[in-house]
């Protein structure tokens, strides 16, 4: 009975789903496609995104006039992007991920627009409203991950994520390095110059929105719906005799998975938003703001293929670990990096993206190893909401941080959170290890 709001869904295309059931040559042919709807996609909504991370802080602090606040944009446009990953979450179980994506994407549009008008009326509680609509776009661009998934292969997933993140790179990278360019169209239309990158993200997010609205048929999730029912049905007996220590297994992967990307997102989020003003107050222009922020975003993104193929070759648990030292080597480059520096502060900031990009695409893979494809997408939903709260955490207090300390402290404190990342894996794989020693002795 809990599967039933699908039900529906599945049964409106008997003959569409039967038809991926039967072939498995079409379901990888549907796999691939959906790979390059979702590459399309998300270039357009790698360069709304970039519009909120490169300038939000700054808007806020011109309109507030002061830095210790400057940490909230972050934090409302995260926390928007939670309450979005729940929604989308929802909505893709329910109807799939077409109508789930494409709604989230155009939430985003809207709130880019309203930040617009916030800055032209100079409305700083506007602004504080849109950015929280705004963060829907953030949610959708980081969950059409899972959509590369659906029809993946166990051997397939990291690198399905990997695609639809490296995607995200080329207007990702692009939005930061337009900024002045965004900025000078936007004064000479009467707007406010910060406001000028969020034009840019109101047009990606709804032409992201587009492209999965009209595009992404029949809907991957609905047929690996379809096709998990006909094994089900197929291996009755078996799923009857699932032991206990599979289903721990599974929640114990949840749980490090989802540890695994909380803990690299508040470490990124932390040190990312507070950089721009840390530069800006040390007499860097948007120029040199905009190249940082680019080359971070780049470093979040650009690897994923390397990166994919490593965490499907040498392991999940094993990248996990490399994500932690690097976040860690990334938050002392920051603290010790002369504040005039933009070469130091470059690589520590693309050192802070590659750590992020390590933890994101391991505990992705993770989380879809451990979850069924029936239950999946509400699964993701809910972590990716865990995710977006620990963000706009990071995001909140690093202000405070930085106002009532230092960006150096910021920094350090961020890198050696990330090694916490250490002892959820060792408890991981001691835990699987005991499991397995359970098994053989039964």
């Amino acid at each position: 009975m809990s599967h039933a709001p699908n039900a529906g869904a599945i049964k409106s295309q008997p003959s569409i789903a039967q038809r991926y059931i039967d072939s498995p040559e079409k379901q990888q042919r549907l796999y691939k496609r959906t790979l390059l709807i979702i590459v399309i996609s998300q270039i357009f909504g790698g360069a709304g995104l970039a519009a909120g991370v490169t300038v939000g802080a700054l808007l806020a602090q011109e309109m507030l006039g002061t830095e210790s606040y400057a940490g909230i944009p972050s934090a409302l446009l995260t926390l928007g992007s939670a309450v979005a990953a729940l929604l989308v979450g929802r909505f893709s179980h329910k109807s799939g991920r077409r109508l789930g994506l494409s709604a989230g994407f155009f939430a985003g549009g809207i709130g880019a627009i309203g930040v617009i008008l916030a800055a032209v009326m100079n409305n700083v509680w506007l602004l504080f409203a849109s950015l929280l609509v705004y963060g829907a776009g953030t949610a959708t661009n980081l969950q059409a991950r899972y959509a590369g998934t659906d029809l993946a292969q166990p051997t397939q997933r990291a690198k399905a994520v990997s695609v639809a993140m490296v995607s995200t790179t080329f207007g990702a990278v692009a939005g930061p390095n337009l900024v002045e360019v965004m900025g000078r169209f936007a004064t000479s239309l009467g707007i406010p110059a910060l406001a000028g990158p969020f034009i840019l993200g109101a047009a990606a997010f709804l032409l992201a929105g587009l492209v999965f609205l009209l595009f992404l048929r029949p809907d991957p999730l609905i047929i690996a719906k379809a096709i998990a029912e006909a094994q089900k049905a197929d291996q009755k007996d078996q799923a009857a005799t699932q032991s206990a220590s599979t289903l721990s297994g599974n929640k114990r992967g949840i749980i490090v998975g989802a540890t695994v990307m909380i803990l690299t997102q508040i470490v990124m989020v932390a040190i990312m938003t507070m950089t721009p003003v840390h530069m800006k107050h040390h007499g860097h222009g948007l120029g040199d703001v905009g190249l940082v922020i680019g080359i971070h975003i780049g470093a979040m993104y650009l690897p994923s293929l390397l990166t994919g193929a490593l965490v499907d070759k040498i392991g999940r648990m094993t990248m996990s670990y490399a994500s932690g030292g690097i976040l860690l080597a990334a938050g002392i480059t920051a603290a010790f990096a002369p504040a005039d520096s933009l070469p130091l502060l470059i690589t520590a900031l693309a050192l802070l993206g590659l750590g992020w990009n390590f933890g994101l695409i391991s505990g992705t893979a993770i989380i879809v190893d451990s979850t069924d494809p029936l239950t999946r997408a509400k699964t993701q939903g809910t972590i990716d909401v865990l995710i977006a709260l620990a963000g706009a955490s990071g995001g909140a207090l690093s202000g405070m941080v930085v106002a009532n300390s230092s960006f150096a402290t910021l920094a350090l404190g961020g890198g050696f959170l990330a090694l916490l990342l250490v002892p959820v894996v060792v408890w991981s794989r001691s835990s699987r290890k005991s499991s397995a020693s359970a098994q053989v002795s039964s």
